[in-house]
């Protein structure tokens, strides 16, 4: 399989496995109500790091483009895939190497950002306290693999963009030919080479070259 296919997938498998870590549980947090008791709550990474759903989808945009684009389109978008890559890694980086804000975390359970269903309304009231908060590190290093994939992915095809297939430029080249053939019938209308030519492209040679530069003479 030819290179930039496969960094083509890279970055379609890993746009796949980002999304997949932003539908994983990303926090648990454990919250005592002095009218419900206690409670505990889950908070997917779609939730908690907001971008990661439209950088996932930027990325499936990429592999999309990266199938279907030339040469240069190819090299850009592969640059543009490294850089969502890394962007997109930046908030499971943070889940793994930072303790999560519980008040950020209080901020979405008690808007009902965080529910799932539009009728579910808050899953946490405004005067419950936070007991305890815990991260999921697996749906971190989910998202994480993924980012990996989609960065060497985009690296790759940056650098290796492969060249065009002959079908992409069939009618460059056949437009570029018959300029040629015509050009030599201008300055060799007798050649039987150019004529040869002439016919394999389907021009007809036994037209006057010079067109209407030259005009009968006056008698």
């Amino acid at each position: 399989m030819k290179p930039r296919v496969l960094s083509a997938l890279g970055i379609g498998a890993g746009a796949l496995v980002v999304w997949i870590s932003s539908r994983m549980n990303w926090i648990t947090i454990e919250a005592f109500d002095d009218k419900s008791g206690s409670i505990t709550q889950s908070i997917v990474g779609a939730t908690w790091s907001t971008e990661i759903m439209a950088l996932a989808l930027a990325l499936l945009a990429a592999f999309a483009a990266a199938l279907v684009l030339r040469k240069m389109g190819r090299r850009i978008i592969g640059i543009l895939a490294a850089l969502i890559a890394v962007g997109a890694s930046l908030s499971p980086l943070g889940l793994l190497t930072q303790d999560p804000d519980a008040e950020r975390a209080r901020t979405l359970l008690t808007s009902g950002v965080a529910s799932q269903k539009a009728s579910s309304g808050t899953l946490l009231s405004d005067w419950a306290e936070i007991t305890t908060i815990t991260t999921h590190p697996l749906a971190a290093v989910v998202a994480m693999f993924g980012c990996a994939l989609a960065l060497i992915g985009g690296i790759v095809l940056a650098m290796r963009p492969g060249a065009d297939t002959v079908k992409s430029n069939q009618y460059e080249r056949k437009q570029a030919r018959a300029e040629k053939i015509h050009t030599d019938l201008k300055e060799e209308p007798d050649s039987g080479r150019v004529m040869w030519d002439a016919l394999d492209e389907d021009i007809d040679f036994t037209q006057n070259p010079q067109g209407d530069q030259e005009k009968p003479v006056q008698g």
